[in-house]
């Protein structure tokens, strides 16, 4: 337990001071929140939101800019690390037919909360309006739905790792929905050419290269002297092309590291995000993600801060729609949808858990927060539709209540560890 809250206290307790402060701000002295939110740090600058003046093209870099395009890439990149190897290595909590099930009902958490937002924006109305904000309701904050699960079914319940198989398949389905369905400008794909090209360049020179001189080696010299002389560097200066490439093809530069995690050298197995052991290994890519800890505490606090500033007034259709595509969607979605893998597909489900604990599963994994707040920022412009879709991303935090009433209705019997 004392690793799963020492994540929630370094990833998420300071984002959510950063959105109380933020909310506070807002509905205090919305026109100061504002220009601080605004404010202009470089003008005239290389990177940031582009505008015409005089026929050029001049760019400013903002303080909003600078913590959801740039530093937002630090933590969409540990994000990926953990999908990543939950794929690709040997045990990896996504590899083979264990993760069928989990995987099918993470579709399900997705269809859910689409079918529920779009079908009631067409109901009310509002569809031509909020139809973009579709994938809003899709997240589910990892951190946070893991602590309440394991609130509600001990840490020793099947439905725990379950839910873990469903929270980084979402991850890594959000992932490709921030790519493929919201550019961040008008899409020149040709740019990407140098974000791959950088992924395959720092891979083949400083990871595949060194292996195979070491090949029948024991000692490893080659890897050795790589490790020890060049450490992440080869890595920054390909996160940095990378990222601009991202930029300038116009797909959200937040995603811009994701083609240089797999590149990295990594452990030779999985043993899941909150295992005991995840803190020991001393492969570089763990070592990367040890040392990003503490700066994306921060730019989490930023991110909240300049993101969650939202006035209660803003309150309208979009709130209501994220809210119950979240809280309504999710649960049926993972319900239904894990239901028909379990049994007319015969994938099963973990022994000890029963087909009622799909439905708790979907309250848990409907605190959507700090995705569904991301998603919300980049879906809509600057405004009242973005600002309410906002405020429903910070209800989802009501869920976890939801959570635990829907444990007790359906006699969940907590399992310790």
């Amino acid at each position: 337990m004392y690793r799963v809250w020492n994540y929630v206290t370094n990833y998420s307790l300071l984002l959510i001071a950063g959105a109380l402060i933020a909310l506070v701000w807002a509905n205090i002295d919305a026109g100061s929140y504002h220009h601080f939110v605004d404010f202009v740090i470089v003008d005239h600058f290389f990177i940031g939101h582009a505008h015409e003046e005089g026929g050029h093209i001049t760019r400013t870099l903002t303080l909003h800019y600078l913590v959801n395009d740039v530093f937002m890439a630090f933590f969409f990149a540990i994000a990926a690390k953990e999908v990543w190897e939950a794929i690709i290595l040997e045990n990896g909590s996504l590899r083979g037919r264990k993760a069928m099930t989990p995987l099918i009902a993470t579709a399900g958490g997705m269809f859910g909360p689409i079918a529920v937002y779009l079908g009631l924006a067409a109901v009310l109305g509002v569809y031509e309006t909020v139809s973009r904000g579709w994938a809003i309701p899709t997240a589910t904050d990892i951190a946070f739905s893991y602590l309440i699960g394991r609130l509600v079914f001990g840490a020793g319940h099947p439905a725990i790792r379950f839910l873990l198989l469903l929270a980084i398949a979402d991850d890594a389905a959000g992932l490709i929905i921030l790519a493929v369905f919201y550019p961040s400008g008008e899409l020149a794909p040709e740019w990407l050419i140098l974000s791959f090209g950088a992924a395959f360049v720092v891979f083949l020179l400083f990871n595949w290269l060194p292996r195979r001189l070491d090949r029948g080696n024991q000692l490893r010299p080659n890897s050795t002297w790589v490790r020890q002389k060049l450490a992440f560097w080869p890595y920054l200066v390909a996160g940095c092309l990378s990222w601009y490439g991202f930029q300038e093809s116009g797909i959200h530069p937040a995603l811009g590291l994701l083609p240089i995690v797999p590149t990295i050298p990594h452990a030779d197995r999985a043993f899941g995000i909150f295992a005991e052991a995840e803190q020991y290994l001393t492969d570089l890519l763990n070592w990367i993600e040890h040392h990003l800890k503490h700066p994306v505490e921060i730019v989490l606090f930023f991110f909240g801060l300049l993101n969650a500033g939202v006035e209660f007034s803003a309150i309208s259709e979009p709130t209501w729609l994220v809210l119950l595509g979240l809280i309504v969607g999710k649960p049926v979605g993972i319900f239904l949808f894990g239901w028909f893998a379990a049994y007319p597909m015969r994938l099963g489900l973990p022994q000890g858990m029963r087909s009622i604990d799909l439905v708790v599963i979907g309250f848990v994994a409907a605190i959507g927060f700090t995705v569904a707040l991301f998603v919300a920022s980049v879906a809509f412009p600057s405004g009242p539709v973005q600002d309410a879709a906002k405020m429903g991303a910070l209800f989802s935090f009501g869920a976890a209540l939801l959570s635990i009433i829907a444990g007790k209705l359906c006699r969940v019997e907590k399992v310790p560890a």
